[in-house]
């Protein structure tokens, strides 16, 4: 991929708005002081997967759970919506950024989250692409810490060079997350698409999501 189309991944879109004021304050003080592109892209990941909670319960009718500014003033979001601001710190800091998704299996969730998807496959789950030293390399902030920590999980990692999507096994040997299909990297969140999906596939998420829970508290019980 040439320089040139590259251009289309650090602009600003709108649900990565890397324009935001906050979201470019957000990024400068996560690289403050640190140089290269590989290391600012190690401490913007690291910035997001701890400083946003992971929360799937959300309104998902609402755009702005979609979008990098509203997610980074709330302070929580789930798969997309972080990956989303993660890609947008990026762009703010001259990283090639973009979304990217794939359909996944998760075999440790909540009893309530796997009641309101029926199941245990997530269409649309969420990665972030980075641009660095000329090679497009994954990585997923969804997890925080303190979520981590709950499930018995070792929060996921992210080395700058290596592909960091979801931990296969937990702790204990489980299972915990097939990488299903691909969707590939986009260069801003495709709302519409994501929406069609999950109003046919999840209707009792999209209806008692934004009823709010607890999903740490949930997690490991």
């Amino acid at each position: 991929m040439n320089a040139t189309t590259n251009e289309e991944f650090l602009r600003p879109a709108a649900f990565v708005d890397s324009d935001d004021e906050h979201v470019r304050a957000f990024a400068r003080a996560a690289i403050q002081g640190i140089s290269g592109d590989k290391a600012r892209a190690i401490a913007l990941y690291n910035a997001v997967r701890d400083g946003i909670a992971y929360d799937p319960y959300m309104d998902y009718t609402d755009p702005g759970v979609f979008r990098a500014s509203a997610v980074l003033a709330a302070k929580r979001g789930f798969c997309v919506g972080k990956s989303a601001l993660l890609a947008a710190c990026a762009r703010t800091v001259g990283i090639p950024a973009r979304p990217g998704f794939a359909d996944v299996r998760n075999h440790l969730t909540s009893k309530r989250l796997r009641a309101l998807t029926q199941g245990d496959i997530f269409v649309w789950h969420s990665y972030t692409e980075l641009l660095i030293d000329g090679r497009w390399v994954k990585c997923t902030p969804a997890f925080d810490r303190a979520l981590c920590e709950r499930a018995g999980l070792a929060p996921l990692d992210f080395d700058g060079v290596n592909d960091s999507l979801f931990h296969p096994f937990d702790a204990e040997g489980r299972r915990h997350m097939e990488y299903l299909l691909d969707r590939g990297g986009f260069a801003d969140v495709p709302y519409e698409a994501i929406m069609a999906d999950f109003r046919q596939r999840y209707p009792g998420l999209i209806k008692n999501g934004k009823a709010g829970g607890n999903f740490r508290a949930e997690v490991g019980d």
